[in-house]
């Protein structure tokens, strides 16, 4: 297992994964990402990003029967590690299987805390989401960060059963003061202050607090939905969770694809509403008849958090990937975190743009290889819905795919159903790379540029447009270069070499493709991937 593993990260690397968006490797699924820096065990002094989350290893539902780990160094965060798995629930409090069929629960989204003890040693506590009957407030933990975790809950009376308050999408958070409060619900919020002799039970003495924000069928800005997740920033309490949106706001159909914030002096409140950081719909304005749409899935849930590294904040969320529900990948983006301190003080931080960057915030290489599904924009000819499984698709998507890095020979996550009318986009490139490779080759020699495409034909005649800075001539895009699609009978996978122009475009530029044919609702190829070239 070690050895493919090893194989796959090879084969990753070809493609030019760097972190962009999905940051991880694309045949991994990390959906509800909680973000942390917790020092590295094995190199003490050295600090790392840890991202806890969900498995979407079932293929058919939800999440999986394990969780793992990835982490990156914060000097570094394009450089991501598998730290393997990191907890599994198979056998009860004596020892004996849960399940017949020894699989164990089903894990759903976690949250991690870490206690310092008297002794200056750390204790981090794994909360996994379970909804198996009595089991469903679990606690595990270990003294490193990526485990093994084990449950330290179990009940005195019942050897299948684990004691503590702690339900749905929990989230645990230690104060500097050393006390220890707990978030959780579906649909409806809940907190209390936890005993930190067990990290599970209410405190002794202190009581439950329903609805800490308002729910989501309740008048108000709040609509909580799920997706508890707590955060100090200076002197504030930054509550995270998954928003519900009214049929109408942001001029679309009800969601609940937003992860939102609001923020209080207080642990447990009363908090004040403070926006929304990232939406899953990276939503726009249509230049053309001025409403409001969706450049990506339609819909979707979200579960994720924020974390300071360095001097930068980031968003770690995750998106649908194309019609999957049960393959969600992890997403990162930049975001701005002001705090006024004192008492009353206001909390802003800014809404993240969806992108194909991640990590990469200078901009992808173009001189690189880049996957077809790092796409942040994927739109047909006609408006995506919000109907689930399908979303309405009458256009590009990406597909998700998995058990080998490679599809068919080639890169994995194809963007598939390329109709006339789909736009497929990434944004941003880096272009100033060009421009420079350019200048270093011309001043040998006469020089020209390619975009390199590989694809597989279907029997479609087409054309493919490539534009530069926006999808339309009428946003300030520029067409660089066209590529005729033949039919094939038999499609074999195919590179093109299109000759393309560089217009005097600097700095990051978003680029586009645009799928136009006669024949209208049948994909006219399937992308893989592309770069650019210098001869």
């Amino acid at each position: 297992m070690k050895k493919l593993f090893a194989l796959l990260v090879s084969c990753a690397a070809t493609l030019g994964l760097r972190a962009q968006n999905p940051f991880l490797p694309l045949w991994e699924y990390i959906p509800d990402g909680e973000p942390y820096v917790f020092e590295d065990p094995d190199k003490p002094g050295e600090m790392r990003v840890y991202v806890y989350g969900s498995h979407d290893s079932l293929i058919d539902a939800y999440c999986g029967l394990e969780q793992v780990v990835w982490s990156a160094p914060v000097s570094d965060l394009t450089q991501w590690r598998y730290d393997g798995v990191i907890f599994e629930n198979k056998r009860d409090r004596d020892g004996h299987l849960l399940s017949a069929d020894g699989k164990g629960d089903l894990l759903y989204a976690p949250d991690v805390t870490v206690r310092t003890e008297s002794d200056g040693t750390k204790t981090y506590y794994l909360y996994p989401n379970v909804q198996n009957g009595g089991r469903q407030g679990l606690v595990a933990k270990s003294k490193r960060p990526d485990g093994p975790f084990e449950v330290v809950n179990w009940s005195k009376t019942n050897a299948q059963e684990t004691d503590g308050v702690l339900r749905f999408d929990p989230a645990v958070f230690i104060d500097d003061d050393g006390r220890v409060y707990g978030y959780w619900g579906f649909e409806q919020s809940f907190c209390a202050e936890l005993d930190p002799v067990t990290m599970a039970t209410v405190k002794p003495g202190t009581q439950v607090v329903t609805d800490m924000v308002s729910h989501y069928k309740q008048p108000g800005v709040f609509r909580f939905f799920e997706a508890s997740s707590m955060r100090k920033i200076e002197d504030k309490y930054v509550f995270i969770y998954s928003r519900f949106t009214e049929d109408g706001e942001f001029g679309l159909p009800t969601s609940n694809y937003t992860l939102a914030y609001a923020y209080s002096d207080s642990p447990m409140g009363p908090f004040t509403y403070g926006g929304t950081i990232i939406d899953g719909r990276a939503r726009k304005t249509d230049p053309v008849t001025g409403k409001t749409i969706v450049t990506a899935t339609a819909d979707g849930n979200t579960h994720g958090s924020i974390v300071k590294v360095g001097n930068q904040w980031w968003v770690v969320y995750h998106r649908q990937c194309g019609l999957d529900e049960y393959s969600r990948q992890a997403m990162a983006a930049p975001i701005t975190v002001k705090v006024q301190k004192g008492k009353g003080g206001k909390v802003s931080i800014s809404e993240a743009e969806y992108t194909s960057e991640g990590f990469q915030i200078s901009g992808l290489n173009p001189l690189h290889r880049t996957a077809a599904g790092w796409a942040c924009y994927y739109t047909g000819p006609e408006p995506a819905t919000h109907e689930w499984p399908h979303h309405g698709f009458s256009g590009s998507y990406p597909q998700p795919t998995r058990g080998q890095l490679f599809h068919g020979g080639l890169g994995m996550c194809p963007v598939i159903n390329n109709t006339a009318g789909s736009v497929v986009g990434y944004k941003y490139f880096n272009i100033d790379k060009l421009t420079k490779a350019l200048k270093e080759a011309r001043s040998k020699s006469s020089s020209s540029l390619s975009l390199l495409l590989r694809y597989l034909p279907t029997d479609s005649n087409g054309t493919l447009r490539i534009m530069l800075g926006a999808p339309t001539q009428m946003e300030g895009g520029v067409e660089i270069g066209q590529y005729a699609l033949k039919a094939s009978a038999a499609p074999q996978a195919t590179e093109a070499r299109i000759p393309v122009t560089l217009p005097k475009l600097r700095g990051k530029q978003a680029l586009y493709f645009l799928f136009d044919s006669p024949t209208r609702g049948k994909s006219l190829c399937t992308l893989y991937d592309f770069m650019f070239q210098v001869d």
